[in-house]
């Protein structure tokens, strides 16, 4: 009887481990299906990068407002790292007028005249690829001081898409 007993236990054992494989095979996957969109939504939302890790335009990306101006200031805008867009360029404005083509990760650096300055992204229309077909426009109006500096940022979001910001201090 006890080695009966004792061999229940093992029978019971070994079924319960059975039935655990069983459920560590499928719960790994309904895990990875839960999870996944998850993950795959926060890659798309963008995030501001350590300013160690930002690197300023190539000069053959930059198109205007590189020449210092008397009693102007500055614009420096910086595209936030993430996935949306990543392998994209977007069209940097000053008063609508490309500056410059930027991408992830980068910062151009604008020299203005003092002032009310509208500056804004848009499509790369310099990009045959999708990534210039696409709709983009957007603006904000910065004060410029002379001899000051304006910071904007470039984010995307997995809900609006890109937008530029002032950006805020750290």
């Amino acid at each position: 009887m006890d080695l009966l007993h004792a061999y229940g236990n093992v029978l019971v054992c070994e079924q319960s481990l059975s039935l655990a494989n069983q459920i560590l095979r499928r719960e790994p996957m309904r895990l990875i299906y839960a999870v996944l969109p998850l993950l795959v939504l926060a890659g798309c939302s963008s995030y501001q990068a350590d300013p160690d890790k930002v690197t300023d335009i190539p000069t053959e990306r930059l198109r205007a407002w590189q020449e210092p101006v008397q009693g102007g200031g500055e614009v420096v805008v910086t595209r936030d790292l993430g996935l949306m867009g990543g392998g994209c360029y977007v069209a940097v404005l000053v008063d609508r007028k490309v500056a410059a083509r930027i991408g992830v990760g980068e910062r151009g650096r604008f020299q203005v005249p003092a002032g009310n300055r509208i500056v804004g992204i848009a499509a790369d229309s310099e990009d045959e690829t999708l990534c210039g077909k696409g709709r983009l426009n957007r603006e904000v109006l910065v004060k410029v001081e002379a001899g000051g500096v304006a910071n904007l940022r470039i984010v995307s979001q997995n809900r609006g898409g890109f937008d530029i910001l002032p950006e805020q201090a750290r």
